[in-house]
């Protein structure tokens, strides 16, 4: 979610990525539909209410243990999305630690804010929007 020359990251607090920065997000429930899921997810996390714009992006994330066995395997799809109603606060909740609008010039050189090169070519792909 890209506001006013801001994203929208939250902390990780269980794995994966436990205590990594990240955009929002997580899995899809049973009947919902994939905007259903961003929209709930966006909620349970930051407490904001979102309205999703389009796709930006759909690829795999698979990390690997130290014997190569694979540990964790996901189909993420990204979302360019709009804060819509009063609520522009983020708080953290559900399974995040914390949830901070970060402006866009601090990204690729924070000390705090590190985050994997595919996040950061999504979100410039969001701002090229």
């Amino acid at each position: 979610m890209i506001e006013q020359d801001r994203v929208l990251l939250v902390r990780r607090n269980r794995e994966p990525l436990l205590g990594q920065w990240s955009v929002p997000g997580g899995a899809v429930e049973l009947g919902e539909t994939l905007e259903q899921a961003i929209v709930r997810e966006v909620a349970e996390e930051t407490g904001l209410k979102i309205e999703p714009i389009a796709v930006l992006k759909t690829f795999d994330r698979i990390e690997r243990d130290p014997e190569n066995r694979v540990r964790f395997h996901y189909i993420l799809i990204d979302f360019l999305c709009r804060v819509v109603g009063a609520a522009k606060t983020p708080q953290g909740a559900s399974d995040v630690s914390d949830a901070r609008w970060v402006p866009l010039k601090t990204l690729r050189h924070s000390e705090e804010f590190i985050l994997p090169e595919w996040t950061l070519k999504v979100i410039e792909e969001a701002i090229s929007l």
